[in-house]
C-alpha cells in the first residue's frame, strides 16, 4: 500500500461488536484510522460527503467498507445498494459483517454486488482469526482500485 494510511469505515449498531473489531484490527496493526457509523444513514451521509461529513479532508473514503445488515434507520442492504450504485464508491472493496446465515440475507447482499459475505462467529478467538484474516486479504493483498 506503499505506506498510505488504510481506512476502514466500520458501520455497526452493536456497540460491542464495534469495540471487538476495532481492538481486533488495532492489535494487528490492519488499519490507521477505524471511521465507526452505527447506523446506515450516518453511514450513506460519510460516504456521500453530507452533514457533518462535508470537509473530504477530514472524511476521506475508506479501502474497505465493513457493514452490518440490522442497522437502525436503514438497513444494510439499503446502504449497500447505495453504495454499489454510486460511480465513486461501487469500488470500494463492502464485505457485508453480520451475524445472520439467512440465505435470502446472503444472496439478497450478492445480488446487490457485495464483494464478501462473512457471518461473524461467537467465539472470540474464532473472531479474531476472521478479523486478522479479513484485514489482511482487503487491505494488503487485495489490489486498490483508486
Amino acid at each position: 500500500m506503499n505506506g498510505e494510511a488504510l481506512i476502514i469505515l466500520l458501520v455497526e449498531d452493536n456497540e460491542d461488536h464495534a469495540e471487538m473489531v476495532k481492538r481486533n484490527f488495532q492489535a494487528q496493526r490492519i488499519a490507521n484510522r477505524i471511521i465507526h457509523c452505527s447506523d446506515g444513514e450516518d453511514a450513506l451521509d460519510y460516504l456521500f460527503r453530507r452533514g457533518k461529513y462535508t470537509r473530504a479532508l477530514d472524511n476521506p473514503l475508506p479501502n474497505l467498507i465493513l457493514l452490518d445488515l440490522r442497522l437502525p434507520k436503514m438497513d444494510g442492504l439499503t446502504v449497500l445498494g447505495e453504495i454499489k450504485n454510486s460511480e465513486h464508491l461501487k469500488v470500494i472493496p463492502t464485505v457485508v459483517l453480520t451475524s445472520s446465515e439467512s440465505e435470502n440475507d446472503i444472496c439478497a447482499a450478492y445480488r446487490n454486488h457485495v464483494n464478501s459475505f462473512l457471518v461473524k462467529p461467537i467465539d472470540f478467538t474464532k473472531f479474531s482469526t476472521l478479523m486478522d484474516e479479513l484485514g489482511m486479504y482487503w487491505l494488503g493483498w487485495n489490489a486498490k482500485p483508486y
